[in-house]
């Protein structure tokens, strides 16, 4: 729907039968808003924009040097383009005239012979005005078919077709998160100009281009633009622009509503599955509706936990990390079932293969995840993932669940040696947990290690390391130098010491094994110490 004429449509209307276009030929698609008679050559302050100029030329009969900086003025204010009657005042247009008129595709119309300027106007604005009514009538015919089709169409992408096909102009959405959709379709280079020429316009101001941002609860949720490569776009385009934003708002929105509203309810049911309120049939005939394709031969709780944005620390994005987990874990062969409780990201991994290899897949996946590209500039030490048992009836999820709990508390106090997210390789980190839990730790480690712990501390010795490295190697005082970068002698020498402060029997084997255990505990106390202030001091 054309809502203005262009010089094309009006050069065929009475009166322009038997006129010539002198200049500006290939500035026939411009918009005609309106019509003026001007015979001033100071019009600037009279025009704005999209106006045909009618003029005999008495402005400059007596200095024809004055019809540049007219014609420069109309094309400033963005006047449509210059009708001229010849013969009147003038008998001729000046060369240089022509050739600023080509440069700008700005057109000058000539009559050869007088014209009625008054029944020109009347003829055209008549036109206008009812291109105007019909132009309300369009929009509200559009409006009305686009409220219907809100009520059937499944995707968006319906709606930017409808657009596409009604102003049969290129359309494309661009959303927040860097996806995009063209209608037509159009890929490769010429995509990416397109989107550049739109970025651009929001900088220079284009004539073919024009966007409308699809504002969701207050916030920008996507952009639509439009662009034409045959004409310039009118109020009339812009209108449908608006009006199509607004549709697909209400369209994204009520597809927003229906997904938080399966979020939720799936939420509900995940969380009553890993509280235990499910037996491993009923989750099977839950699943074989949502999934019936899928047969699990087992699943596993693993609990993440993101760090929080600093200063120095980027925020990691809730949203394109579950995506990522979800891509990752699904090809190393599990389905994800994500919730989130108490600032944690919890996922259910059911295992789609044979559970003879599910950790080493698990661990080959959370390596994938540490080291893709956006979550190591994030710095993806900050996160934490616990992994509870894994189980092969679905109804005991729940003993998955608190074992992924108490994984993820342990993983602050792991040694770098000792570092895993897997509940099953944490042995005696339990045992240390359980036993600081109902006993007096701090006083056993003590009754073990206290005078090399004292005398390091004092002397500003390295016992303590030379010890486990000592009981890391199996006794074995070739790797412990090797290991230690220290000579046969030095080590000797602190074995010695050793001797004198544990016992000559202490890599003996039950007193090794205790020793081995109190240094596990050790560490497992300095860690501990960091996060609750350890009350001991040694």
């Amino acid at each position: 729907m054309k809502s203005f004429m262009t010089i094309e449509e009006i050069l065929r209307r009475k009166y322009f039968d038997k006129s010539e276009m002198l200049a500006g030929k290939e500035g026939k698609k411009r918009l005609v808003k309106w019509v003026h008679v001007v015979e001033s050559t100071q019009i600037t302050h009279l025009l704005n924009g999209n106006e045909l100029i009618l003029t005999t030329g008495l402005g400059w009969k007596d200095d024809e040097t004055l019809l540049i900086p007219f014609i420069k003025q109309l094309i400033n204010t963005h006047a449509a383009g210059l009708c001229i009657e010849i013969g009147t005042h003038i008998s001729k247009i000046p060369q240089d005239v022509i050739i600023l008129a080509n440069h700008y595709n700005f057109p000058i119309i000539l009559f050869h012979q007088e014209v009625p300027f008054v029944e020109i106007t009347h003829d055209l604005h008549s036109v206008i005005i009812n291109k105007q009514y019909l132009l309300i009538s369009s929009i509200e015919s559009y409006s009305q078919e686009l409220n219907k089709m809100l009520l059937e169409v499944d995707h968006y992408d319906q709606i930017l077709k409808f657009l596409q096909n009604y102003l049969e102009v290129q359309v494309l959405i661009l959303f927040n998160n860097q996806e995009f959709k063209a209608c037509p379709n159009i890929r490769g280079d010429v995509l990416r100009q397109l989107i550049g020429k739109i970025q651009e316009s929001e900088n220079l101001s284009d004539p073919c281009v024009s966007r409308q941002s699809i504002q969701i609860l207050g916030e920008a949720y996507a952009e639509l633009a439009i662009f034409s490569k045959q004409r310039e776009l009118n109020e009339f385009d812009l209108i449908i622009l608006d009006r199509t934003a607004t549709a697909l708002a209400q369209h994204f929105l009520r597809d927003l509503y229906v997904e938080e509203k399966k979020n939720v309810e799936e939420g509900t049911w995940i969380r009553s599955w890993l509280d235990g309120e499910h037996s491993d049939e009923a989750i099977r005939n839950q699943l074989s509706f949502s999934h019936p394709r899928i047969k699990l031969h087992g699943a596993a709780v693993c609990i993440c936990k993101l760090p929080p944005a600093t200063r120095n620390n980027a925020v990691v994005d809730r949203t394109y990390f579950k995506l990522l987990f979800r891509t990752v874990f699904e090809q190393a062969g599990f389905l994800i079932f994500p919730t989130e409780m108490q600032h944690h990201l919890i996922f259910i991994m059911g295992d789609k293969r044979s559970p003879e290899n599910w950790k080493d897949r698990m661990a080959d996946a959370f390596e994938r995840i540490i080291n893709s590209e956006r979550i190591s500039r994030k710095r993806s030490s900050g996160i934490a993932f616990g992994v509870g048992k894994y189980v092969t009836n679905l109804g005991d999820l729940y003993k998955s669940y608190k074992t992924a709990k108490e994984a993820l508390v342990l993983q602050d106090k792991l040694t770098q040696e000792n570092k895993s997210y897997f509940y099953q390789d944490l042995h005696m980190y339990r045992i240390l947990s359980l036993i600081k839990e109902h006993s007096n730790l701090e006083e056993t480690v003590k009754e073990y290690l206290e005078p090399v712990i004292l005398y390091d501390k004092q002397f500003n010795g390295e016992l303590m390391v030379t010890l486990k490295t000592y009981l890391r190697c199996n006794g074995s005082k070739q790797e412990t130098s090797r290991r230690l970068f220290i000579v046969r002698q030095t080590l000797y020498h602190r074995l010695e010491k050793l001797e004198k402060l544990l016992g000559k029997d202490f890599m003996q084997s039950e007193r090794r094994l205790a020793i081995e255990f109190m240094v596990l505990a050790h560490d497992y106390l300095l860690s501990t110490k960091k996060e609750d202030l350890l009350r001991y001091e040694i």
